[in-house]
């Protein structure tokens, strides 16, 4: 018997997109599927598109949750992971679409090498152009990966991807774990990720594409701003929190390279969205708060030679900095 799979969706401001979404969900090869569309107080028409998909279509074992109020799509994931049913959870943002073999594709691995987590690739489409890349890759070449130290050490090392969505997993391993998404922050999947990383033992990769993102003039990635900045600081906060309770060394090490690796992208990706010298010098001093490599960690096989040098510019007096960094990344 098919495993139940729960796809939980958000529903804020989505109006233009749901549909396409829906009739995604709708067109699975995978039939044992739940769906929990969770309402945070939209004030768009979402709402109604979605109760109008479900009575159109007779949709039987889809669901719609109403938050008493608006409160961020942290609280709106854990109502997803609160009101599972399935064995298995998969998010999906009503802006995006995931192919019709996706949860048959995941599920068939994940019941095979009983992973956690289940994830492939996605592709980005830009929505005015239809322009197609696999703009977010999977870098890792392993199929599966076995271990906690083996999995946060391709999660460090960049070859892991941290988006929540398009990714299958054990809802009663997230539950255990109390991997919940912390309410009052916003874009965190990193963080979750993050914390997700530290438990788990296997996750399995496929190599296809099952989710395609729409990038359009509402994404939050065109529409960065300090709010954004400070989030990411919050974020920094938590990867230091857990290097502080840290006690295995290799485990410390790549806790640090995580958090040097994770400073430098945000950094370049503060710039890309503003390009404004006050706000990343903002952000680079925010940074400064939080610990780098330590003088001895230079002289240590446990860190890349590029991750020593990414360590040292962070370490660079702010006005050397931004002049480094823009000739660096952002020519």
């Amino acid at each position: 018997m098919q495993p139940l799979v729960t796809i939980s969706i958000p529903l804020y401001k989505c109006e233009d997109f749901l549909n396409a979404c829906l009739e995604s969900v709708r067109a699975q090869t995978y039939s044992n599927i739940e769906v929990t569309l969770i309402n945070d107080q939209t004030p768009d028409n979402s709402v109604e598109i979605a109760e109008n998909f479900i009575k159109n279509n007779d949709l039987k074992n889809w669901k719609i949750y109403h938050l008493e109020k608006n409160s961020g799509l942290s609280v709106v994931r854990n109502k997803g992971i609160d009101t599972a049913e399935g064995k298995y959870l998969f998010f999906l943002d009503s802006d995006d679409t995931i192919t019709p073999d996706c949860i048959s594709s995941l599920v068939e691995i994940a019941e095979k090498t009983g992973a956690e987590m289940t994830i492939s690739q996605l592709e980005c489409e830009q929505l005015e152009t239809g322009e197609k890349s696999i703009c977010i890759k999977i870098q890792s070449e392993k199929e599966v990966i076995t271990g906690k130290d083996e999995i946060l050490k391709d999660f460090a090392n960049g070859d892991l991807v941290t988006y929540a969505v398009n990714k299958l997993f054990l809802v009663d391993f997230i539950r255990i774990n109390k991997i919940y998404f912390i309410p009052g922050l916003f874009a965190q999947d990193e963080l979750w990720t993050f914390h997700l990383i530290l438990k788990l033992n296997k996750i399995a990769i496929h190599k296809g594409i099952t989710y395609t993102y729409f990038l359009h003039q509402k994404s939050v990635i065109h529409n960065r701003d300090k709010r954004h900045f400070d989030n990411w600081g919050t974020i920094v906060s938590h990867f230091d929190a857990a290097l502080k309770s840290e006690n295995q060394e290799e485990t410390s090490a790549l806790i640090r390279t995580h958090m040097i690796n994770y400073k430098t992208m945000t950094l370049i990706m503060n710039w890309k969205a503003k390009k404004k010298e006050s706000e990343w010098i903002y952000s680079f001093n925010l940074y400064k708060k939080y610990p780098n490599l330590r003088f001895r960690d230079y002289f240590r096989s446990n860190y890349s030679f590029e991750t020593k040098k990414k360590a040292l510019k962070l370490e660079l007096p702010t006005s050397i900095a931004i002049r480094l960094f823009k000739y660096m990344y952002y020519r």
